[in-house]
């Protein structure tokens, strides 16, 4: 199998060489081959001077910033990978865990997996309260909308099998964090199409992660607007799409 890791990066000078060496260090088994595609999304902080002293790793730039849908629907269009890794360049989730993500679709068992912060018993740092709730509440209403009973929709590690890529990357319409919505909702509503005109719904499955989060101090970009912004998008992309 080969894995492709899309990781969208929008100044992240401070983290980006770390979290690349870790991305090409860890070995799953299974996949012989993997390719690192970076999106920078228009950084202006000394991250792209970086990016282009790094060898192995395929890097897409974009004049300007599209935020994090639009870099991911470039990573999407460009990964040819039988599996596909979201991974943010900021190390708040750890690359050495891909092997638990991965291991439901390299053992046939899964066409998606999602990596939950809320779920398991490893590491978790102690932040803010009302990103908890905001998570909680978001990820109540998309299960609500979708049918699913996810613990995490907001969480930035997702995994798919290519066909799954294949049916929602050219459709996709979120420029922010309204991406993260936007997915799950495709993947809740779609599936792949049988002999006989029968649809299977893609096999969703969830894995404990740790989380390594960091504060606006150390550059966290998420805030309150993307928290309301998120609540239409579960709606549009449930209902009106």
């Amino acid at each position: 199998m080969k894995l492709s890791v899309i990781i969208p990066a929008y100044n992240e000078k401070e983290t980006i060489e770390t979290l690349l060496r870790l991305v090409r260090g860890v070995s799953v088994h299974g996949v012989r081959t993997k390719e690192i595609i970076v999106v920078d999304d228009g950084s202006t902080d000394g991250t792209r001077e970086i990016l282009e002293r790094i060898e192995g790793i395929r890097i897409i730039l974009h004049d300007k910033n599209q935020g994090k849908g639009g870099a991911l629907k470039t990573g999407f269009q460009a990964a040819n990978g039988d599996i596909v890794l979201i991974q943010d360049a900021d190390l708040e989730y750890d690359p050495n865990e891909y092997p638990r993500l991965l291991s439901p679709i390299i053992s046939g068992h899964a066409d998606v997996v999602y990596g939950s912060r809320f779920i398991g018993r490893d590491p978790h740092r102690v932040l803010y309260i009302w990103h908890y709730l905001a998570n909680k509440f978001l990820t109540m209403l998309s299960n609500i909308f979708t049918g699913l009973n996810l613990s995490d929709m907001e969480t930035c590690y997702k995994a798919f099998r290519k066909e799954v890529v294949d049916s929602f990357k050219d459709t996709l319409e979120s420029k922010k964090f309204g991406i993260e919505p936007e997915l799950t909702a495709k993947i809740a509503h779609g599936g792949t199409v049988l002999s006989g005109g029968y649809r299977r719904r893609w096999r969703i499955y969830e894995v404990g992660i740790s989380y390594y989060g960091r504060t606006y101090e150390e550059g966290k970009k998420i805030n309150w607007k993307d928290g309301f912004a998120a609540i239409w998008h579960i709606i549009k992309f449930n209902l009106l799409s």
